[in-house]
């Protein structure tokens, strides 16, 4: 049985040391010329294919930088319009945060226009 199955075993065909001759070893060799040739032609390819590479990836880094700038600036335009109207009172206070400046402007003109004689103000507006 053992001898059945090693006699059936695939054997591979990779020359051994015993099996290489001189006329073989001519039969696949290249010249000097034929390595460079397949070298550079191995190079163009290689450079061919990291420059195609580097295109793509550069247009997904593009497409994607532009998609997450787009979404932060956004979100900080909207923030600070949020910011801005609480501010001028037309949206309401959040979390009673009020920063509504608006009302302490208006009443702040108003006493000091309050302060100041209007007889003074219209007596040398006509001079």
């Amino acid at each position: 049985m053992i001898k059945q199955i090693l006699s059936e075993f695939p054997l591979t065909d990779v020359p051994t040391e015993r099996t290489v001759t001189e006329e073989k070893i001519r039969k696949y060799a290249y010249t000097k010329d034929e390595v460079d040739a397949l070298i550079d032609t191995a190079v163009e390819r290689a450079v061919a294919e990291a420059k195609r590479i580097d295109k793509e990836s550069m247009a997904k880094h593009n497409r994607d930088a532009t998609v997450i700038s787009m979404i932060l600036g956004f979100t900080t335009l909207a923030l600070f319009v949020d910011g801005l109207l609480r501010m001028l009172g037309i949206i309401p206070p959040f979390m009673d945060l009020d920063v509504n400046i608006l009302e302490r402007i208006e009443t702040d003109i108003i006493d000091r226009i309050k302060q100041v004689p209007i007889q003074r103000i219209l007596q040398s507006g006509f001079r």
